[in-house]
This record gives C-alpha cells, structure tokens and sequence, in this order.
C-alpha cells in the first residue's frame, strides 16, 4: 500500500462563535469545540483513506484559554500517523478577534479514528508519508502517544 502525504489529509475550518454557542460567561461551549473538532478530525480521516472513519478515542483536549462571543474559530487538522486501521488526528484550535487582529492558539487535541467497510469492520488505511520536518516531529510522537493509548486500554493487575 503506497503512502500518502499529510497535506492530502489537511483540512481547515471556520466557525463563528454565536450566542447560541456559549455559556453564561460569554464562553464557547467546550461540547460545542469538542464537536467541531470531531468534525473537523473525521474528515482529515477520512481525506486520508477514503473511507467512513469513527471516532475511537480521543485521548488530549486541551482547553488553553477561553474563546469568546464573536470570536473566529480556526480548526486545523491532519493526519499524523496511521497505524493497521486508525490514524491518529491531530487537531490545532485558534481564536481571532477581529477588531483587535489577534489570533491565539486556544486548544489543541489529539483523536484516533479508525477506518471501517460497509459492514463496519475495520479495514487497513495506508500510511502517512510526512515531509515536513514539522509532520515528522508529529509523525514520531503518535507513535509514543499510541503506546500510551494501548498501556491504558490494558486491565490493570491489582
């Protein structure tokens, strides 16, 4: 199976923080971002393989500042490594005010999703092929964050 470049998988995303997207301080809903960014995952996934992807696990949110009403929402996601059926996603979050033209980073996230046929069994997805030395440092550390993933999923032996 021939790999694919990151940038094949790479998507980005625009949202618009409404009222009807936040809580009484005024703040994004962490349910409503953890929605876009499950969205925006799932498709890189699925940019990737060609395939329906579910989310299997998300395993990092991190909520660095809060993101306001009226702010830009940017979600940019790609594919950091692909394993036999999952790929690991990972997920960059920034806000914008647009009267101040100041953008942050305001949340990053890590998913694994898993590639599926019809009748929804996993199927192999081909791997990444990262070019940049930026998707290299990332492609590297999915693997540590894998190991991780899978010690966790062990039953522990007390």
């Amino acid at each position: 199976m021939d790999g694919i470049p990151v940038k094949r998988s790479q998507v980005f995303t625009t949202e618009l923080v409404l009222p009807n997207d936040t809580n009484q301080l005024g703040n994004l809903l962490g349910g409503r971002l953890m929605h876009w960014i499950d969205i925006a995952a799932a498709i890189a996934a699925q940019r990737h393989c060609g395939r329906v992807c579910v989310t299997a696990s998300v395993d990092e949110l991190n909520f660095l500042t809060p993101i306001k009403l009226g702010e830009i929402v940017t979600l940019q996601a790609s594919v950091n490594r692909a394993f036999r059926s999952s790929m690991e996603v990972g997920v960059v979050v920034t806000a914008h005010v647009l009267a101040e033209n100041v953008m942050r980073r305001a949340n990053n996230a890590y998913l694994t999703f898993v590639a599926i046929d019809d009748q929804g069994k996993p199927v192999p997805v081909p791997p990444i092929v990262p070019e940049t030395e930026d998707e290299k440092r990332r492609y590297e550390e999915a693997l540590v964050r894998r190991e991780l993933r899978l010690r966790h999923r062990q039953p522990s032996s007390q």
